[in-house]
């Protein structure tokens, strides 16, 4: 399967001969690179870029990155930090997260991608293709969020090479395991379980996916997660390879350069001396948060949290969403809190509760402790089957199916059973000594020199 992926990729790179020459010289083992960086999606999408954008300016280069942010949040404050260049595309999009939530809530994973490309992508695609146009004529490189096909099709069109960043590795193809949710039928089966998901993906979403590269004259593409989305020359995958034992089974642009973990020495937050005195006051307490998706379902989720709380008897931090429970604010065992930076708080917590998205699974882990998952969708189940796997977690509770009582016999079930705490600990100084940023800068000056070299 996957010898087959690569020939027909090789295909297409042929095929377009004049799309890629060789990348633009530079000078000084490339200290002079410019590089425009894009992103779509909401905070797990962005602060990941962020790191990454301030580790290549930390290597000597200069980078422009350019977001199109879900939750309509302005991310200008954090890259002033860092001294990088930002842009906002557009300013404002006309995209309701919380009706969005209460919308698909309930919807399988095809109808919720669905709805939200239709909502929160498509709309803004040409706008999205401009910025990606204008990164790819003004820098020597672009490097952009997976989906970001414009990107791949600006740097196409302007002869630049394009790299690419997933946040998750759930459709990476490998022999030993099959796709999530499928059944492990072994190396020889398997392969063709990955090929069944390529096709089922091309059936429901191609067509829309495909419009701007054939109407910019690029050559047909047979299927849309092996050849449209993702970068043919490099693929940093952001997940700690503790995660991910299959990556040598992985095709080869595909490199698992771990956790793209912002610098938190330039995080402007601290621990206020009310929420110390709360910290001080009892045992170590458990952190609940939704992150993005927390404005979504503000009611429900504060809700649940107070009342699992409750029951289990434990203390806890919840990152609030609703009027009722203002930040700032204690009532009880439970201290309410606002955004914040989360890394700088779930060191001092015994446990965080969260939805399973891909930065705060890392963050949490780095911190060395154990996660209570409960996902809203696909990628966020197969994250809590993960760290459930490894020993982190207990069995997910999919937000479908959560109550307070389900809720809190896992608050005592992590707080009680010391194999997940003793197994958190150990994670987390694994994680933090692999050092993401600093691997993925040097994958893309490895990867641009050897681009240089070929005649």
């Amino acid at each position: 399967m996957r010898t087959e992926l690569r020939k027909m990729e090789k295909i297409i790179i042929q095929s377009c001969g004049s799309f890629y020459p060789a990348p633009l010289a530079v000078k000084n083992n490339y200290t002079t690179m410019k590089i425009g960086i894009q992103t779509w999606g909401s905070n797990g999408d962005i602060r990941p870029m962020i790191a990454l954008a301030d580790g290549l300016q930390k290597a000597g280069h200069t980078v422009t990155l350019a977001v199109t942010s879900l939750d309509n949040r302005s991310y200008a404050k954090e890259c002033a930090a860092f001294n990088i260049s930002y842009q906002q595309i557009p300013e404002q999009i006309n995209f309701d997260l919380e009706a969005f939530a209460q919308q698909t809530f309930r919807m399988n994973t095809k109808q919720w991608l669905e709805t939200l490309l239709d909502i929160a992508f498509f709309p803004y695609e040409e706008i999205i293709y401009q910025t990606s146009q204008q990164l790819a004529e003004t820098n020597d490189l672009v490097i952009g969020h997976h989906f970001l096909y414009p990107l791949k099709i600006a740097a196409i069109k302007q002869n630049k090479p394009f790299y690419s960043v997933t946040f998750c590795h759930t459709v990476i193809p490998c022999a030993s395991h099959p796709p999530f949710r499928f059944p492990n039928l072994g190396r020889h089966i398997n392969p063709l379980q990955w090929q069944l998901l390529e096709y089922g993906f091309d059936w429901f979403l191609k067509g829309k996916l495909t419009r701007l590269w054939n109407s910019e004259g690029l050559p047909k593409i047979k299927h849309v997660l092996s050849q449209l989305l993702c970068s043919d020359q490099l693929n940093l995958v952001a997940v700690d390879p503790v995660f991910c034992s299959t990556q040598n089974e992985w095709p080869e642009q595909h490199h698992a350069c771990g956790f793209l973990n912002m610098n938190t020495e330039n995080d402007q937050w601290h621990i206020d001396k009310d929420l110390q005195q709360f910290l001080d006051s009892g045992p170590a307490p458990v952190y609940m948060t939704f992150g993005s998706l927390q404005q979504a379902v503000p009611g429900w989720s504060m809700e649940l949290f107070v009342k699992a709380t409750q029951l289990a008897g434990c203390r806890a931090i919840i990152q609030t969403s609703s009027e009722k429970y203002p930040a700032n604010s204690q009532q009880h065992n439970i201290f309410f809190i606002g955004r914040h930076p989360h890394q700088s708080l779930f060191k001092h917590c015994a446990a965080v509760v969260h939805h399973g998205g891909a930065g705060t699974t890392h963050s949490a882990s780095l911190c060395g402790r154990p996660s209570i998952v409960i996902p809203f969708m696909d990628e966020q189940l197969f994250w809590a089957c993960t760290l459930e796997q490894l020993g982190l977690a207990p069995k997910p509770l999919p937000a479908k199916l959560a109550n307070e009582k389900q809720l809190a016999a896992r608050l005592n079930t992590v707080l009680t059973n010391k194999n997940h705490q003793n197994n958190a600990s150990k994670i987390g100084p694994i994680i933090s000594a692999s050092n993401g940023v600093e691997n993925a800068v040097k994958l893309i000056q490895t990867t641009f020199k050897s681009n240089l070299s070929k005649p």
